[in-house]
């Protein structure tokens, strides 16, 4: 089971961490509601292909992830969202759509969004549609070796609210 892997990785690695339950929630600003986190410090995992290659592009759940962005920070001439049968079998224990953001984990380069970074905590899926994992970014970005890029643009309300 995923989850085993990942908390093993970080009890293996003498991390603090928080493991919440929550009910089913699939799309992850429900997940994050459903967990009591905030969203924006909740990473949506996403399986993208970079050059043909499958990578992990780590977002806020209160954005979208901007392909162009990734393509330039990657150096790439190509990005895109990776089809699910791509990727079904890659990330062994881990019910669809909640894989955690360690691409170190199943092989994979992972790159993050800065606006990430830029929180003290992040919170993200452990492998299954009911556990979430809450700790210090510190921790995860020793761990993971992100490669930390801009993925993302604010959501256009916030852009509005810093407009007034």
């Amino acid at each position: 089971m995923a989850i085993r892997r990942t908390i093993e990785f970080l009890d293996g690695n003498q991390v603090k961490y928080v493991l919440l339950k929550h009910s089913h929630a699939f799309a992850a600003q429900d997940v994050a509601a459903s967990a009591h986190v905030p969203a924006r410090t909740f990473a949506k995992t996403i399986v993208v292909k970079v050059d043909g290659r499958l990578a992990l592009a780590v977002v806020p759940a209160t954005r979208q992830i901007d392909l162009g962005l990734l393509r330039i920070a990657c150096g790439a001439l190509e990005v895109e969202i990776a089809d699910e049968y791509e990727f079904a079998g890659r990330f062994d224990g881990c019910q669809l759509g909640t894989m955690p953001p360690f691409g170190n984990l199943f092989g994979l380069p992972t790159y993050l969004d800065v606006a990430l970074a830029m929180r003290t905590f992040i919170a993200f899926n452990a492998g299954s549609h009911t556990d979430v994992v809450v700790m210090r970014f510190a921790d995860y970005k020793r761990l993971a070796h992100p490669k930390v890029v801009s993925l993302s643009a604010p959501p256009i309300t916030q852009l509005a609210e810093a407009l007034c």
